[in-house]
């Protein structure tokens, strides 16, 4: 593969990346929520879930998708169902803390933030679908197919990883700053309110 070739392969990841999706918005509402403890097992559940999705989507059930309505909907319905739950979870946790009553939450433990950010990002049918169409774009037919989608596959994951990092990291930093139980409600409520949008729109998403 040509460094031209690789170099635009990075900018339009770059460029797919930063706008947020399902996984950043779970990224950053718990990043707020938890603070730098939540940090590394979020990037490292981003980068697993990116890399599942890769995987399956070189196996074929990308393809799959892209060609079945009945297993893209099977799909998005698991993904997007998940979504919503997540993010009606954050609603409520946000109206409990406003109540007068409401019990300090307890906190949520590394694994379990590293499993529900993982199912996010692997889930989402559209990310799959999204690898079959994507990486085909950037293999030259002269060259090693399998080592061009190894490189672009690893390229993927990197910057994927860094950029959940970057939006970790800014929102650990705002939790520190903003931890009063006013902001730490309406941190859940914004959050539970973009997950649970993340999710009908997944609900409601078609292949193209």
């Amino acid at each position: 593969m040509s460094l031209e070739h690789w170099l635009a392969f990075v900018a339009a990841s770059a460029v797919l990346l930063v706008i947020p999706g399902p996984t950043i918005l779970s990224v950053i509402s718990y990043s707020l929520a938890h603070g730098r403890r939540a940090r590394w097992p979020l990037v490292a559940a981003v980068a697993l879930g990116d890399s599942t999705a890769l995987c399956v989507s070189l196996l074929g059930l990308g393809a799959l998708l892209a060609a079945s309505a009945f297993w893209f909907t099977v799909v998005k319905w698991i993904g997007g169902g998940y979504l919503l739950y997540l993010g009606i979870r954050m609603l409520r946790a946000g109206a409990a803390e406003g109540s007068p009553q409401a019990a300090p939450a307890a906190p949520v433990s590394r694994w379990k933030l590293f499993a529900n950010t993982w199912l996010v990002t692997a889930l989402n049918p559209k990310g799959i679908v999204f690898f079959v169409a994507f990486l085909p774009q950037f293999i030259q037919p002269a060259a090693d197919t399998s080592g061009q989608l190894g490189l672009l596959a690893a390229t993927f994951v990197a910057l994927a990883t860094l950029n959940a990092s970057l939006y970790a990291w800014f929102a650990g930093a705002a939790s520190r700053w903003l931890a009063s139980p006013r902001a730490s409600r309406g941190f859940h409520l914004a959050g539970g309110s973009l997950l649970s949008a993340a999710g009908v729109w997944a609900l409601l998403a078609r292949r193209a």
